[in-house]
């Protein structure tokens, strides 16, 4: 545990540390769990080149098995927990997962992954049960796990002590995964400091002396796989409470902020959507003046959303850009956004906006071209196990980009006006086409197949299948009955986490190409969009 986990432990032993949808946790508990955790994490994955997998279920275990990991230099993978078998056993092959922990909506897929990925141990905190619920939720039920899987508790119980020196093995950051063009998930390191410190006490010193959110209850919304959501360890490694919200649901947030007194939260535009599609009364029957913080994240914010979050919550909004694998690049308060509407804010240090023309030649303020970041040696993005991804990053000397076009006014604010990449924003997820097309290719019915981002009024983008089926002469090689909708998306269901499942398919006779021979998706998304400017935002 932290000194400041320690100190709450011992001045408010009863006092709410953590809650979930399944219960609350004291900081006295907490503070034995993070004890027991920390423990048996250095049990299972006692080598640096050892992972655990952490499944990114709302949890208040989750939570605690990252916070417990970084305090004694174990790495952790913040996984989806809406990957397939394959996908998994995939990550964890490249990251040295050899533990996972899986809450009940993700066990059968971790379970089915084990033999492929080698895991050691699989770690379960419930199983589903909706014996004896009035309303057929489901509930956790530690005493249903089955005898192959390890409960959380169990786990923990049998937990060896923790070595003194444990603080001074080297830190060993969260570790998140990103699909990327090739159609294949490639890690790498959540960047929460600007450099890396030698041990792992000193690099938790680091993180929660500025966790970002101000003191007092935070509420996690987003699922706990995702950058954001994630930086509530901080927050309770900083000894603050953390408020998990399990399923979403826009009247339940407003529930929670009043019950608990949130301070803050992380929210996408697409939470902000629902949250202001509430009719009136209920909007009007909550407090929210606990509030201090939203930190917007995820995508670009359309501005009428955005204004109505601040009249409704006040100018306590401040927008965060950048990646997993940069940190935050910049940021914009609700004061300097009603200055800079339409803006992601100015650099923060130790980052540099460049702004950069086919020719990689700086560009004036105002003119529009290839947003590149300046960073110090050692700080601009890094792939796990993939230096050919990293070098791509880079578009100059020193230089690396997130793939988005935009330009910088006279003031120095960053402003984004379309991407390089195909990435497809939706709900705040980045989204590859090429991994849903490597599925959909292999469709026994479909010849060409592009996966486009297309407007969607409350996710702000998705995925639109555009395929091409296999067509043949008559006779006995007759090519497969051509392709449905229903059928495709079986197809990906079965292969693909159901985020990167197209959510509609249309047939063409033939896909646009470039001079080069290439995919031409820009043309390909332009008839879907009404302006020049085809992503959302």
């Amino acid at each position: 545990m932290t000194a400041a986990i320690r100190a709450r432990a011992q001045a408010d032993p009863d006092g709410l540390a953590l809650a979930d949808d399944s219960g609350t946790r004291t900081w006295a508990e907490v503070a034995g769990d993070l004890e027991r955790a920390a423990g048996a994490l250095l049990a299972v994955a006692p080598d640096s080149g050892q992972r655990v997998s952490v499944i990114g279920e709302n949890t208040i275990a989750t939570l605690e098995a990252h916070a417990a990991a970084l305090t004694v230099g174990v790495g952790t993978v913040a996984t989806s927990r809406q990957l397939r078998p394959a996908e998994l056993a995939d990550q964890y092959a490249d990251a040295g997962v050899v533990c996972a922990i899986a809450g009940p909506a993700s066990l059968p897929a971790v379970r089915e992954a084990a033999p492929l990925a080698g895991l050691h141990t699989i770690v379960t905190y419930g199983t589903p049960d909706t014996t004896g619920t009035p309303d057929g939720a489901s509930r956790l039920d530690p005493a249903g796990a089955p005898p192959d899987i390890v409960p959380w508790s169990d786990w923990l119980a049998a937990a060896p002590p923790v070595p003194p020196d444990a603080g001074l093995r080297p830190p060993r950051p969260l570790l998140v995964y990103t699909s990327g063009t090739t159609g294949r998930a490639r890690g790498a390191e959540v960047r929460w400091t600007v450099t890396l410190p030698h041990t792992a006490a000193e690099y938790v010193a680091a993180i929660t002396a500025e966790s970002g959110f101000p003191p007092g209850p935070h509420l996690v919304v987003g699922p706990m796989q995702h950058n954001a959501p994630l930086t509530s360890v901080r927050h309770l490694l900083a000894g603050q409470p953390v408020i998990i919200l399990g399923r979403f649901d826009a009247e339940a947030i407003l529930r929670l902020i009043e019950r608990y007194r949130v301070t803050s939260t992380v929210m996408v535009p697409t939470h902000f959507q629902r949250l202001l599609a509430l009719p009136a009364d209920i909007r009007d029957r909550y407090d929210v003046s606990s509030l201090r913080l939203v930190s917007q994240t995820g995508s670009a914010c359309p501005a009428g959303t955005k204004l109505a979050m601040i009249n409704w919550f006040g100018p306590i909004l401040t927008e965060s850009y950048g990646g997993s694998e940069s940190g935050t690049l910049c940021r914009i308060d609700s004061t300097e956004w009603l200055a800079h509407r339409g803006s992601v804010g100015r650099p923060r240090p130790p980052f540099e906006v460049v702004v950069l023309d086919e020719q990689n030649s700086e560009q004036p303020a105002g003119q529009v071209g290839v947003l590149g970041f300046r960073a110090p040696q050692g700080r601009g993005p890094s792939y796990h196990a993939d230096p050919e991804k990293t070098k791509k990053a880079y578009i100059a000397p020193g230089v690396f980009t997130l793939g988005d076009v935009g330009y910088v006014d006279e003031d120095g604010y960053v402003y984004i006006t379309d991407r390089i990449a195909d990435m497809v924003v939706s709900g705040g997820v980045n989204l590859y086409p090429a991994e849903s097309e490597k599925v959909l290719i292999t469709h026994p019915a479909v010849a060409e197949v592009a996966v486009i981002g297309v407007p969607h009024p409350d996710l702000g983008e998705s995925l639109l299948a555009l395929v091409v089926p296999v067509v043949g002469s008559a006779g006995p090689d007759d090519p497969p009955d051509p392709p449905d909708p229903a059928g495709l998306e079986a197809w990906c269901r079965d292969r693909l986490a159901p985020y990167k499942v197209p959510r509609a398919y249309e047939f063409r006779t033939e896909l646009i190409y470039n001079a080069m021979g290439k995919p031409d998706k820009k043309a390909m998304r332009a008839p879907y969009w009404s302006t020049d400017r085809t992503i959302a935002g």
